[in-house]
């Protein structure tokens, strides 16, 4: 699919300081508007960078297929300028201008790490390039790594574009204020630092994405998380690029998946994050927070493991000890203080059952299991009010569910009924019966095809 924005109505290379998409070098003869003389660049970029350039050879003239690509760039046409920009590189490949020009149409199509890429190459080419230093600094400070962009800011011979170099230290400055929230724990402010520094100029940085979703999971915010690190799975392409980058102690990459390691086990995902964690300890063995991050998920993926088996057998009570000692590695895990409360409430412990569907609804509110449970829980202890309040939130969330339906239509009598109110109700299917009081319903719902508590 061509990638097409609104058309451009800079002109290209006219040195306007706009380094993200701007200062493609014209193709054309002849004088005036700094049109080019040589081929694949303007005079200043041939002359610093192409004394040593040799052109491949080849039919097309290099500055014909310069001027093709300048045209649709203009017009916002990335992915025609691309192709176009890509043979100008064939033909030239030791051309820092020509790579400079590919490095802006992958710009304009979101191939950021391929631009920043071919930025290097250019200022490998030419080191006196500034126009390619000054758009990789822009690059780099998008992808979150601000060191990498104040160098070459300070590298292009001139002093750096003011509105560029203030965002740099406004990303920088969140930055490390995020630094320090998180060293302390907290994940309120890491949020809200996370997010400046992206709305400040690091809109594409994939260590921001993982340290705002660090913050959610901490939070308890673990459907959000997942979202944002689920959409940021494209990362892992470009893992390579930020592979000297560091954050927070520890390798970038290392850093992405530890924390999707543990928003996966947080949501049940133990295999997943068993995995995941593995992939942080190849790419960073010798890191202890790894480490620690990967055992303690083992530990826990085993205990639930074996809570199941035994649950299964119909060994609750030794079962709920297996929950319990993964409980020990990760006291916060939703699934396994539910699956303790069932546990619990298989061994008539109702009121543990809804301490621990308490703490679970609390880590994550929508966990729609720990709320059948609690609801089921409060049933049992008599607690109708409760146990209608959370029925009637499964019944909005689970429409079609006919067991919640028929849990519900029972609480609601049973309540009345303890209320001392006298009444004559349907039946949950349709045939009339008159309930006037408690042992009368508990008789009622303990029949034969009667929902049973």
């Amino acid at each position: 699919m061509m990638h097409r924005t609104s058309p451009r109505s800079d002109v290209l290379g006219s040195g306007t300081g706009n380094y993200g998409h701007g200062s493609i070098i014209r193709g054309g003869m002849g004088g005036g508007g700094g049109v080019a003389s040589r081929p694949c660049g303007d005079v200043g970029m041939w002359n610093s960078g192409g004394s040593n350039a040799r052109m491949a050879p080849g039919r097309m003239d290099p500055l014909e297929v310069t001027r093709a690509g300048n045209e649709h760039y203009k017009k916002g046409q990335y992915g025609e300028a691309l192709a176009f920009y890509d043979k100008a590189v064939a033909m030239c490949p030791e051309n820092a201008a020509c790579r400079s020009n590919r490095a802006a149409a992958l710009m304009g199509l979101g191939r950021l790490e391929e631009a920043a890429r071919e930025c290097e190459e250019a200022v490998r080419l030419d080191p006196t390039n500034g126009r390619a230093h000054q758009r990789l600094a822009c690059l780099k400070l998008r992808l979150g790594l601000v060191e990498d962009a104040r160098k070459h800011h300070f590298l292009t011979g001139q002093p750096p574009d003011p509105v560029e170099l203030q965002k740099l230290q406004a990303v920088e400055r969140h930055w490390v204020k995020c630094g320090d929230a998180r060293k302390v724990g907290d994940w309120k402010s890491v949020l809200r630092e996370a997010e400046a520094a992206i709305a400040a100029g690091a809109d594409s940085s994939p260590l921001l994405v993982a340290t705002r979703a660090e913050a959610l999971f901490h939070l308890h915010q673990l459907d959000e998380a997942d979202w944002i690190l689920t959409r940021s799975l494209k990362f892992e392409d470009s893992f390579s690029f930020f592979s000297a980058a560091k954050i927070f102690g520890m390798p970038s990459h290392s850093y992405f998946y530890i924390v999707k390691a543990q928003v996966d086990m947080a949501l049940g995902r133990f295999e997943n994050a068993v995995t995941t964690a593995e992939k942080a300890k190849q790419m960073d063995g010798r890191n202890i927070g790894v480490t620690t991050v990967l055992n303690n998920i083992r530990s826990v993926a085993r205990a639930r493991a074996q809570g199941n088996e035994l649950f299964k057998s119909g060994n609750f009570a030794e079962a709920c000890t297996a929950y319990g000692e993964g409980l020990k590695y990760d006291p916060s895990n939703p699934v396994l203080l539910c699956n303790r409360a069932a546990c619990r409430s298989k061994l008539g412990q109702w009121v543990k059952s809804v301490e621990d569907c308490n703490e679970a609804l609390r880590i994550q509110p929508n966990y729609t299991k720990a709320l059948l449970r609690r609801a089921d829980s409060y049933a049992k202890l008599e607690r109708w009010a409760e146990s209608v309040r959370d029925y009637e939130v499964l019944r909005k969330e689970l429409p079609g569910d006919n067991e919640v339906a028929e849990a519900l239509f029972h609480a609601q009598i049973a309540l009345k009924t303890s209320r001392g109110e006298e009444i004559s109700n349907l039946k949950f299917g349709g045939e009339v019966e008159e309930v006037t009081s408690v042992e009368q319903f508990r008789a009622a719902v303990s029949l034969p095809g009667q929902f049973a508590f």
